[in-house]
């Protein structure tokens, strides 16, 4: 089952794509929101179409001390969409300074500045996805031993 990882911008989104065992999470692409929804809604569409995704994580950016602010309320006014648009279900996940290791791990590997404008957003995509993927591996029963 393939799990595609979201995080949510006002502008551009980035995308992360889980392997067919839903163990690995891996940059797809970012999205630049258009100013038309039915634009918005068949490419969604289509990506669940080509990839076969069957759930969808968005991250949550929730406030330091767990709650929820503006941002957050948007972001589940766009999981409500994309779950509407799509047919997927949309997990929210705890996305709290997902882009502040993106960034982090662009500057550790010397990634340009130009470079990383485009490619933050992937990067914390695949860090909300991992996430999931970790705590779904962390919460499955262990397997017992031969």
């Amino acid at each position: 089952m393939r799990i595609l990882g979201v995080d949510y911008g006002d502008r551009h989104i980035g995308l992360a794509l889980s392997d067919p065992l839903g163990m690995i999470a891996q940059p797809l692409e970012t999205y630049t929101l258009k100013d038309k929804k039915a634009e918005n809604a068949a490419f969604f569409r289509g990506l669940v179409q080509t990839h076969g995704i069957e759930r969808i994580v968005l991250g949550l950016p929730l406030r330091m001390d767990g709650t929820s602010g503006t941002r957050a309320e948007k972001t589940q006014v766009f999981a409500r969409w994309l779950e509407q648009n799509t047919g997927c279900p949309v997990v929210l996940w705890d996305e709290r300074l997902t882009t502040r290791q993106a960034t982090g791990i662009m500057q550790a590997q010397s990634v340009r500045i130009e470079k990383r404008r485009s490619v933050v957003n992937q990067i914390a995509a695949v860090l909300i996805l991992q996430a999931f993927l970790d705590g779904q591996a962390n919460d499955a029963p262990d397997s017992p031993v031969a």
